[in-house]
């Protein structure tokens, strides 16, 4: 499974010096089926630990994701900073979800290459 990031998240991930193998591990769980929350339509709330802390008050991420095809990070905060996500933006989400999750290779390829 390949696993991609948005412009956004990785300067987040590196704000707040998320590891890689923190990104790795939050898809190991989905792959496993232990997904925090599943917002529908491809998109899924994960739960990363701070360094030396526990997942709990951690971070949250926003993913993109298809068991087993594509996992794509776009949005990630602290619990402190941000509770829940509107309806709205859910909807927003899911949409890009849709049309994100259904690229074949060819138009992941360009994405990567373009820096998008």
């Amino acid at each position: 499974m390949r696993l991609y990031q948005t412009k956004g998240f990785a300067r987040f991930a590196r704000r707040e010096r998320i590891s890689t193998r923190s990104l790795r591990e939050a898809v190991r769980r989905a792959e496993r089926g232990l997904i925090d929350a599943d917002l529908g339509g491809g998109v899924i709330k994960q739960r990363i630990a701070r360094e030396g802390e526990g997942r709990s008050g951690g971070y949250r991420t926003l993913i993109f994701y298809r068991q087993g095809l594509r996992t794509i990070f776009v949005d990630g905060f602290a619990k402190s900073d941000l509770d829940n996500i509107s309806r709205s933006d859910v909807s927003r989400l899911k949409a890009l979800a849709m049309e994100f999750l259904n690229y074949d290779g060819r138009q992941v390829a360009e994405l990567v290459k373009s820096g998008a």
